[in-house]
């Protein structure tokens, strides 16, 4: 009866034994696949830990892209302002001259009126020497008509030929003025010549400021787009790098908890290869008070 009780308790002890080693080899495949998906987990990190440092590489060299770009909007800004400056220098030269032009044009029209009143003197200065000259030759004539009027005649016609002489000396100083009002005429010409060639230079240079002020303004907004479309960039690369971080962290808690479960599985481990030291034991002592 002892033995058929033993055999009775070596068969349990066999059956909890195989059960026991049952368990141990699911514990043993479920350890295998916690260390492998430990393992897996691991290279994920570092591949995450590599893309992380790429990205923040990458991350420096936009920002770096961005610093450079910022100041070369910066002095694009003040390329635009100095053109700025520039141009309202350049429009109020181009009022001066158009000032300058307008009282050119008054004064040269002054002078032509001037010169045509001059004109109109000279031709009545010629017609009144015409009448002169006519009643020059009415007086000779009287003088052979009338003997008896000599001496009144003579004085008449001494009297006409100062006034004659007077009317040349004016006729000869409104020839000089004529000529240096022609003068002067032809001077303000050429000086509004000059004028006009400086306004149509001053045209040149202004349409030249205002393209490329226009081109200055269709680069900035170029840069301050491509700046927009960077910093949405650099946004996006933000929250992914928080994703990132945040799958670290729960990669990170999800490697304590598989530390913890292993360790338990250890703990348990430890405590069935004692329980099963134990039951080699017993059976060897079982064994031995059998034989």
């Amino acid at each position: 009866s002892i033995i058929r009780r033993q055999r009775q308790e070596l068969k349990l002890l066999i059956a909890e034994l195989k059960d026991r080693d049952k368990e141990l080899n699911d514990m043993v495949e479920v350890h295998e696949r916690h260390i492998q998906a430990w393992e897996d987990d691991r290279q994920k990190i570092l591949t995450l830990a590599e893309r992380c440092s790429l990205l923040t590489s990458e991350l420096n060299e936009r920002n770096a892209v961005i610093k450079s770009l910022t100041k070369k909007l910066k002095l694009l800004e003040s390329q635009h302002n100095d053109s700025k400056i520039t141009l309202e220098s350049t429009q109020q030269k181009f009022k001066e001259l158009t000032q300058k032009v307008t009282d050119s044009s008054v004064h040269c029209q002054a002078l032509e009126e001037k010169n045509q009143s001059l004109h109109c003197s000279v031709l009545e200065l010629s017609a009144k020497t015409g009448q002169l000259q006519a009643r020059e030759q009415e007086l000779l004539s009287m003088l052979q008509m009338k003997d008896k009027a000599l001496i009144e005649t003579t004085d008449q016609i001494t009297e006409v030929t100062s006034k004659f002489k007077t009317l040349e000396n004016a006729l000869h100083t409104a020839k000089l003025d004529e000529f240096t009002r022609n003068r002067e005429h032809q001077d303000l010409k050429v000086t509004l010549n000059d004028v006009m060639s400086q306004v149509n230079k001053m045209k040149d240079i202004l349409s030249e400021k205002m393209k490329e002020s226009s081109k200055n303004q269709e680069e900035i907004s170029h840069l301050k787009q491509e700046n927009g479309c960077l910093r949405s960039e650099l946004i996006l690369a933000v929250e992914e790098a928080q994703r990132k971080d945040q799958l670290f962290q729960l990669a990170k808690s999800k490697q304590v908890r598989i530390e913890r479960e292993l360790s338990s599985l250890r703990q348990v481990c430890v405590k069935q290869q004692r329980d099963l030291h134990f039951l080699h034991v017993n059976f060897d002592s079982s064994q031995e008070y059998r034989q």
